[in-house]
């Protein structure tokens, strides 16, 4: 014969090439899982689809029968699915298009028995035309200090991945970036959006001295993180953690937290197949108590549903899942998980430094129902005391009766994240719409004041878990709109705790209650950094 590639051979060697890329990303997911890293594990679970997507496999292994080497019917596979994105004239399928050349590349290595590999000196910025996932993760780990390309889009799942590991990174830099001579000193700020290709020596000296001074000043934070955070006018603000797990919380101790604001109990639902039976979930929430030393610990009910399903609770397709049966309301549905939920948390020792939180409530009856609840269980185990019972205020609904549930609520908690897609109607994972899901728009302020008076008539404490709480911006915001415990993630309690220090409460006040009636997220962020100025 011609001697061309036989097509049973070329077929058997994408299906190995195939199967041993979907290993490699099960394993970055199980190790997304681990570090409870949402956003990394959902890129790449995206990317595990692609991998099983008909559409390209079938035009793949119609090209092999033709004759062609896997290689090239692989690659040409991608490049006419690449092509349908980019013809639909849509920014962010267009961006997808990253991933696609991502599983291009892998799978190539992978028939052609390749690894990826490139040594990267110490303190390197790396520049490329264009940077996949899988190439972030490996830079990362091999230490890059930033990265900049002359493609891509700011809600590119490079850009999600950088962000979240803390890694500098510029995109659409344009074609001259690729001429920059290897091995040149450059600057990178980011927070400009600037590459400097020819900085003088003044220039670097003062970039190390800027870098210089903010690791003094973490290192400064970390010191006083373990002291109580009070203002200048000696008004005391908790700032717990966000964990979810007892690993997390031992983390969130060290870093100096005054408690757990929101310890999320699905890290102990998910990834299996059966419910976690109670002595389990009693050993996990006893083991995040004892982690904590003497500080309280609140613990949220479980909030699955919406965007988070369980494979053992089979739940009705729901056309709008975040609109649908999760939170509080899935309890109702199935009420034998919450009870369970319950009486594991009422015995965990000792009791009274447990506070349970409730999600998604949007009306008084639901508070009520699960606390005549609780008083059954406490009766039913012999427990004189229940524990403190609050409402998580994460539907514009429980802002708004926020007065009418503080009278049977211990405490109330605001997530802003829920709040702020729910008042905007924006889904905050909408690439087109995520940057304008901003917790500081003024109709969300007024809900935040809202909820703070209304604790307050019943002499009731009111914090913020959501990622608001962890924006230094709005720590003045949220202090003199009646806040008084933060929950933020654990590396950050050291820097909101020394933000709170340098507030006066009563002009935080005075000033916050000016902002509620501007007209944008933006004119908000601006008169915070000219009243309250992050140093």
């Amino acid at each position: 014969d011609g001697g061309g590639p036989l097509p049973q051979e070329q077929l058997q060697a994408l299906d190995q090439a195939l199967e041993k890329v979907r290993s490699d990303i099960r394993g970055t997911l199980d190790h997304a899982r681990q570090r409870k890293d949402n956003q990394e594990e959902a890129i790449f679970a995206a990317h595990l689809a692609l991998l099983e997507d008909p559409a390209l496999l079938d035009a793949a292994r119609q090209s092999i029968a033709q004759g062609r080497a896997a290689t090239h019917a692989w690659s040409d596979a991608i490049g006419e699915q690449c092509e349908i994105l980019l013809q639909l004239g849509n920014a962010l399928l267009a961006e997808r298009t990253n991933d696609l050349r991502d599983l291009q590349q892998r799978v190539l290595r992978a028939l052609l028995g390749e690894a990826w590999h490139y040594q990267l000196p110490a303190g390197a910025i790396v520049a490329a035309h264009e940077l996949t996932p899988s190439d972030l993760l490996q830079l990362s780990e091999q230490g890059a200090v930033g990265l900049c390309m002359a493609a891509g889009g700011a809600t590119s799942h490079v850009a999600i991945l950088a962000r979240g590991k803390g890694l500098p990174c510029l995109v659409a830099l344009g074609s001259e970036l690729v001429d920059v001579p290897q091995g040149q000193q450059v600057v990178l700020n980011a927070d400009q959006g600037r590459l400097e290709l020819t900085p003088d020596s003044a220039r670097i000296e003062q970039v190390r001295q800027s870098h210089l001074l903010r690791q003094q000043r973490r290192e400064q934070q970390q010191q006083q993180a373990q002291l109580p955070a009070r203002t200048l006018d000696g008004q005391a603000i908790e700032v717990a953690a966000n964990v979810a797990s007892s690993q997390e919380a031992q983390g969130a101790h060290a870093n100096g937290a005054d408690g757990v604001g929101l310890l999320r109990t699905e890290f102990l639902f998910v990834d299996r197949h059966t419910a976690p039976d109670e002595q389990e979930q009693r050993q996990a929430y006893q083991a995040v108590l004892d982690a904590m030393g003497d500080k309280a610990v609140i613990i949220r009910t479980i909030d699955v549903g919406g965007d988070k399903q369980l494979d053992y609770l089979p739940l009705p397709v729901e056309a709008n899942p975040v609109l649908g049966l999760r939170g509080i309301r899935l309890a109702q549905a199935r009420p034998e998980l919450l009870d369970q939920q319950l009486r594991a948390l009422l015995q965990v020792s000792p009791l009274q430094r447990c506070r349970i939180l409730l999600p998604m409530v949007s009306e008084l009856d639901e508070l009520l129902h699960i606390r005549e609840r609780i008083d059954c269980l406490c009766a039913e185990l012999g427990i004189g005391q229940r524990p403190e019972l609050g409402v998580m205020i994460e539907v514009p609904a429980a802002a708004l009766l926020a007065e009418q549930l503080a009278e049977y609520a211990d405490f109330l908690s605001i997530g802003t994240n829920d709040l702020s897609q729910y008042t905007l109607a924006m889904d905050r994972d909408h690439a087109g719409l995520a940057a304008r899901v901003d917790a500081l728009h003024p109709a969300l302020l007024r809900l935040i004041a809202q909820t703070c008076a209304g604790a307050a008539r019943h002499g009731r404490w009111v914090g913020v878990c959501g990622a608001l709480a962890s924006d230094p911006l709005a720590t003045p915001v949220l202090v003199g709109l009646g806040v008084s415990e933060l929950s933020v993630s654990p590396p950050q309690v050291g820097e909101i705790k020394e933000r709170v220090r340098q507030l006066d409460a009563a002009e935080c006040q005075r000033l916050s209650h000016d902002l509620l009636n501007l007209s944008s997220a933006s004119a908000v962020r601006h008169a915070c950094h000219q009243h309250w100025p992050l140093s």
